[in-house]
Parts: C-alpha cells; sequence; structure tokens
C-alpha cells in the first residue's frame, strides 16, 4: 500500500524590509521537526512573495 501524506506551509514572518531572523527560522524548524513534520521545500521570496514559505510533510 503506498504511504499517505500531509502537507503543511508555514510563511516565515519578516521585517519590514524583508530581513527575518535566523533565529526565528530555527525556531520553526525545530517547532515543527518536534511535531513530526519534515521539511521537504522552501519557497524563496519571489516579487509576489514577501518572505520565505517552508513545505512540511508527515506521513498520515
Amino acid at each position: 500500500m503506498s504511504k499517505q501524506w500531509k502537507y503543511l506551509v508555514v510563511e516565515v514572518k519578516t521585517g519590514l524590509m524583508g530581513s527575518f531572523k535566523k533565529e526565528s527560522l530555527q525556531e520553526e524548524l525545530d517547532k515543527q521537526g518536534k511535531l513530526g513534520w519534515e521539511l521537504v521545500n522552501v519557497v524563496h521570496a519571489t516579487p509576489t512573495i514577501s518572505s520565505p514559505t517552508l513545505v512540511f510533510k508527515k506521513e498520515q
């Protein structure tokens, strides 16, 4: 039987100039990892997306 996956998308909060603290990113990664989520992709900022977006998955 094939695996079933759940996905979680988390936007990293940025400051006024679009910057973010590495500590905030680390905290989010640690938080989701402890909950069983695995990081599978990072969508970097683009002209229409102002902050990095993290994509996680875990087995259902």
